[in-house]
């Protein structure tokens, strides 16, 4: 239940995650800023980690050390939430795809991963009074609830929303609508980090070895089966950029195949290093288990 309720207080930041929008062929003020309902959003969810944390610290006897690790975690992965949406990076992403590739890749290989090791919401339900804290918990042992939410954590299904994220929203139509309305940007954002939080959590923490293997290593190919298509093609995918790119020496092809190759090599490296690392982790538990049993 702690692990659910963390994932769920993961997602807050990322509903509005709005950008600033240009039209086609427009050019961005390449600042740090955002909507302010995005700016009170993270200040909000950054000030009520630091409460929870500082409160759980003083209560527990023993786990201060992993208390600190989790609050580092979120605090990373906090961090790349706001580089990816409060940033000039955030506006650079209206005129440039591989701007926008760049985004969408903070949102989805670092933010959340991070914040699901940050386990913030059950940190963040101790920033509020206990009357609060009971009635929250009442609610998240509703057995409708519950069975939903068992539903939506399933890897396999996790690996389904996820996939389907991506590539429904790449489709030319809906990316290009995107670029225009800052409504459903906020929704594109929301669709890309909340299937990432539910991949990640399944594969860091709900699901056995070998699975969690063949998730990343299909996830990888997945993403950059996509990426590839952008970086070898020779026509424009999203004319609604308008070449918005030659501001920074690119053109609107060369701009597209850039994206596409960082959506396919950091992209998909970054799913074979994290199977990489439970591996390892893995053949160390099993290396200090035989030791032991020895």
């Amino acid at each position: 239940m702690m692990r659910t309720r963390s994932l769920l207080f993961a997602l807050l930041p990322a509903v509005p995650a709005s950008a600033h929008v240009a039209a086609a062929g427009g050019e961005p003020g390449l600042t740090w800023g955002a909507e302010r309902w995005v700016l009170v959003c993270l200040a909000l969810s950054v000030a009520m980690y630091v409460v929870g944390a500082v409160r759980l610290y003083a209560r527990a006897r023993n786990g201060r050390a992993r208390l600190l690790r989790q609050a580092g975690w979120f605090g990373a992965g906090w961090l790349a939430l706001v580089l990816a949406l409060a940033s000039p990076l955030d506006a650079a992403g209206s005129v440039s795809f591989a701007a926008h590739m760049v985004q969408h890749e903070l949102l989805m290989i670092v933010a959340a991963p991070l914040l699901v090791l940050g386990r913030p919401l059950g940190v963040w339900l101790w920033a509020w009074p206990a009357v609060a804290r009971r009635s929250g918990g009442a609610v998240t042992r509703q057995p409708a609830l519950q069975a939903a939410w068992r539903w939506l954590t399933r890897p396999l299904h996790a690996w389904v929303v996820h996939f389907a994220a991506l590539w429904l929203w790449h489709a030319p139509y809906l990316f290009q609508a995107a670029l225009t309305h800052p409504p459903l940007h906020a929704l594109q954002h929301a669709s890309f980090l909340f299937p990432a939080l539910l991949f990640w959590w399944a594969v860091l923490d709900g699901v056995a070895r070998g699975p969690a293997i063949a998730y990343l290593f299909t996830t990888m190919l997945h993403t950059g089966a996509l990426g590839a298509l952008f970086a070898v093609s020779g026509r424009i995918w999203y004319p609604a950029y308008g070449g918005g790119a030659t501001q920074f020496g690119l053109s609107a092809l060369e701009d597209q195949q850039l994206g596409g190759l960082i959506m396919w090599v950091p992209g998909g490296l970054a799913y074979l290093i994290v199977a990489l690392a439970l591996c390892a982790r893995w053949l160390a538990a099993e290396k200090n288990g035989a030791g032991e049993a020895a």
